[in-house]
């Protein structure tokens, strides 16, 4: 199987420090669902992984962000692709969970479900949290400048990190 994990806010849609609160504030960053479309169309599964704090903050309810994943799943499927198993976090950085990154919960969980191994995966991010958790099971650790990625480049990257413009040229690597 040929697996790779997306986390969401700044690779795949624009990103917020005041957080994506709303279906309307999602917005697609340009060539970013045709690069999962196009992946999934050449035997790639697309799997997300994502922190979603702001339920826990109460700033929108479950029901959004499943609307939210709804229409990416819509506008993949329009460009003939499919997006695999979407997982997120819904607690904030203070509940002590297992799921949110830099723990590696999530991904852990998308393994299982695939019942692949995660060593070698690329798991695609733009913050310092997504690299870490990367490292934490072995993942292949890739950022995209898209999103905080700029702001994650200029801190410093944990060795062996790849570094893509976007996620649509991540794509392109993967499809040469």
């Amino acid at each position: 199987m040929k697996l790779i994990i997306l986390d969401r806010d700044g690779v795949i849609n624009h990103d917020s420090d005041a957080y994506i609160k709303s279906l309307d504030e999602w917005i697609p960053i340009a060539g970013s669902i045709e690069a999962i479309a196009r992946l999934s169309k050449a035997g790639w599964t697309v799997a997300v992984a994502t922190n979603q704090s702001g339920i826990a903050r109460g700033y929108y309810p479950l029901a959004v962000l499943e609307a939210m994943h709804t229409r990416l799943r819509e506008l993949v499927a329009e460009q003939g692709g499919e997006v695999g198993l979407i997982v997120q976090c819904p607690h904030g950085p203070d509940d002590g969970c297992d799921c949110r990154k830099p723990k590696p919960g999530m991904l852990r969980q998308i393994a299982e479900h695939y019942g692949v191994p995660l060593s070698g995966i690329w798991f695609v991010g733009d913050s310092s949290s997504d690299l870490e958790t990367a490292r934490t099971v072995d993942c292949q650790p890739v950022l995209v400048k898209t999103g905080k990625g700029e702001r994650t480049l200029a801190k410093g990257l944990p060795a062996g990190t790849l570094v893509f413009d976007d996620l649509a040229a991540v794509a392109a690597q993967l499809l040469t």
